[in-house]
């Protein structure tokens, strides 16, 4: 015998399926469809989903009962590929499977609670990230051992001022000056020899590629409003870190 369908525990669900995805960086055309795929498993048809950077809302008709409407409001946002794919992996096997509801509450679960990589494997991520980069766009040896230092500063920043909630503005503003003060200070010691290498290898970790590539392939696909909101806050990322790094470069070329 069929189970019931709780149609507002259906919407609940894929609901939340579709905020872990956007969270998480996922593309806004891979949210929505998420979404009507796994209400459509069970056999709602008539779904309208309409997602932007900061809000979901997803309305569902079920074949029994009144119209459904379900609105998330995100606040915070970062990239998480790998919890992406599960999320993704997840929503395909509701598809094929049809699951208890139980089973996707648990499943669901788990991969939002997975913990992150500790903070030293971010910190050394972050600095060997800026070394590799440093020596790609032309930096010496001496150059890339020095970026060690401002990739893992980046990070230490951005965690720490991730604990009290610091405006991403502020924070990559105050991580690409401290990236600029630290390559001014090697090379000023004379350990480094070049202080754009330094900085432009340092602060790729800071570059919002993800968010660009994403607003690109939205606006395509013709989600333009959403699109345009991920290219503005590529945009206001990278003016961050241009006034940081500028701020602190031209100081230095004011009093040196």
């Amino acid at each position: 015998m069929e189970q019931r369908i709780d149609y507002q525990e259906l919407l609940d669900i894929a609901t939340r399926v579709g905020v872990s995805l956007l969270k998480n960086g996922a593309e806004i055309y891979r949210v929505e469809d998420s979404i009507q795929r796994i209400v459509a498993a069970y056999g709602v048809k008539e779904v309208d989903v309409f997602a932007v950077p900061t809000t979901i809302i997803v309305t569902i008709n079920p074949p029994e009962g009144k119209t459904l409407t379900k609105t998330k409001r995100i606040y915070s946002r970062s990239t998480d590929l790998d919890r992406i794919y599960r999320l993704n992996d997840l929503s395909f096997d509701i598809v094929e499977e049809r699951p208890a509801f139980d089973e996707i509450e648990r499943r669901l679960k788990a991969i939002v609670s997975q913990p992150a990589y500790p903070l030293p494997v971010q910190v050394f991520a972050c600095a060997l990230a800026a070394f590799g980069f440093t020596l790609f766009f032309g930096g010496n040896r001496m150059d890339a051992l020095c970026s060690l230092t401002l990739g893992a500063a980046i990070r230490l920043i951005g965690y720490g001022m991730d604990l009290f909630h610091t405006n991403g503005f502020f924070i990559n503003t105050i991580s690409s000056a401290v990236t600029a003060f630290l390559a001014v200070f090697w090379v000023e010691i004379g350990v480094a020899s070049h202080i754009d290498k330094m900085v432009i290898g340092a602060i790729m970790n800071l570059v919002p590629g993800v968010a660009i590539t994403n607003s690109m392939r939205d606006i395509i696909a013709g989600d333009l409003l959403a699109g345009q909101a991920k290219l503005v806050e590529a945009l206001f990322i990278a003016t961050a870190i241009a006034l940081g790094a500028g701020m602190v470069l031209s100081l230095h070329r004011l009093f040196f």
